[in-house]
């Protein structure tokens, strides 16, 4: 009974860093489709981002359209509370938007130019692109990379491994149009949000179009450099 009672509360424990431990229980493990009504500390930060009245005071229409984009985007519990993660990720998006609009990602020069083709990676703005020299070849996309305790390495790597669908002996998976370039790290298509926390297993994870761009475009040898650091990380 004492190692129950010990799991159990380490299991609370997990839960209270993403809500506050009374609307994790008022939930409830079988109404895991239900709304809560408390008002969470990013109320008003996420009702702005999402177009809704910003008063700060959750509501039922509030809660409605955060269980929305907490279910698009793998978000757990998604019960609508607007809490530090949820926010964590609607603030990604706000600082990648203007990078991913400007189609300017090396602008300041983080990622190295004196390479020909190279495929760069920004942890902190967790976006990827290919140039050849100042050029820009294709993107900037968004990704999805080493979650805490798996970071993806940062450095100047290079592609030494190519498979069209790699099959992960780790974690069960097949991992489409894989471009190994850091021991077990990777270029790979996954089918989930870019932006599900707490992120992938070290690897740069990417949406279908986007791996598949970068397998038609990248070849054994190139290089990759990954730099930044992801938030939460």
């Amino acid at each position: 009974m004492r190692r129950r009672a010990r799991r159990v509360v380490a299991a609370t424990g997990v839960t209270a860093l993403v809500v506050p431990l009374s609307v994790a229980l008022s939930a409830g493990s079988a109404s895991a489709a239900s709304c809560t009504t408390s008002t969470g500390p990013y109320q008003k930060q996420v009702e702005k981002f999402l177009g809704l009245r910003v008063d700060g005071r959750q509501s039922a229409a509030d809660c409605t359209a955060i269980r929305a984009f907490q279910t698009k985007h793998l978000i757990k519990p998604n019960i609508g509370y607007a809490g530090p993660v949820t926010w964590g990720v609607m603030s990604l998006m706000l600082k990648q938007k203007p990078v991913l609009a400007a189609k300017n990602p090396n602008a300041a020069g983080k990622c190295p130019t004196n390479k020909g083709r190279i495929a760069c990676v920004d942890l902190t703005l967790q976006i990827s692109w290919i140039q050849d020299g100042r050029t820009l070849k294709y993107g900037p996309v968004p990704v999805r990379t080493g979650r805490n305790g798996a970071e993806t390495r940062t450095g100047a790597k290079k592609i030494y491994l190519r498979k069209l669908n790699h099959w992960s002996t780790i974690y069960k998976v097949w991992m489409p149009y894989t471009q190994f370039f850091d021991g077990g790290i990777a270029f790979h298509q996954v089918d989930k949000s870019m932006y599900a926390p707490p992120g992938s297993g070290g690897c740069v994870n990417m949406r279908k179009a986007d791996a598949q761009k970068y397998w038609s475009m990248l070849k054994k040898g190139d290089d990759v450099y990954v730099y930044g650091r992801k938030p939460g990380t």
